[in-house]
């Protein structure tokens, strides 16, 4: 498992640099690991010398990654949280490194999220409106549609997830580093 998570790492780093410059991460980087995990899982089993029985296993894994990985995602972009390059990127980390690692990498990637966000608000000059924006949104969700309160798109704030979710892919690969193959 571990050539898959050090695959992993490339995969989340040059998305990162993406979004990073270009505020997207293409489809041209995500689609095709979403789509060869599985059969690059089910080619490592038979070079392992292990039957087809396992090696289904194993697409099986890779496939229940990619969907339970985005999961969470795919409902943070259906609110409009989190860009659609973010869910394809996690998507294909889950079929990459299957459901234990993939949700890791995921976890991590969103706690990274929780500690960088706010200082890059703060930075920016932007938290205190953010967190009136969130209370808003929060309250919003509670009250009845007369008493809801807008919240304009321009007072919204973007945050650049690629970078968090790279940085739960080294610190999921620290963790395990060393670990038996």
């Amino acid at each position: 498992m571990f050539p898959f998570l050090v695959a992993a790492v490339v995969l989340t780093g040059v998305a990162a640099a993406f979004d990073l410059k270009k505020g997207e991460i293409p489809n041209w980087l995500t689609l095709p690991v979403l789509l060869l995990s599985p059969i690059a899982h089910a080619a490592t089993t038979s070079v392992k010398g292990l039957g087809a029985e396992e090696a289904g296993w194993e697409v099986g894994f890779s496939i229940a990654g990619a969907v339970i990985t985005a999961s969470v995602p795919l409902f943070l972009y259906r609110q409009n949280a989190i860009g659609g390059g973010d869910v394809k990127l996690l998507a294909a980390l889950g079929a990459l490194c299957q459901p234990s690692l993939g949700l890791e990498v995921e976890l991590y990637g969103f706690l990274s999220a929780v500690i960088v966000a706010p200082a890059i608000l703060a930075y920016e000059g932007k938290l205190l409106r953010t967190l009136k924006n969130t209370g808003t949104l929060a309250l919003n969700a509670i009250m009845p549609k007369a008493k809801r309160k807008e919240v304009e798109s321009e007072a919204m704030s973007w945050f650049r997830l690629g970078p968090c979710i790279f940085l739960g892919a080294l610190v999921t690969i620290a963790f395990h580093w060393g670990s038996k193959p």
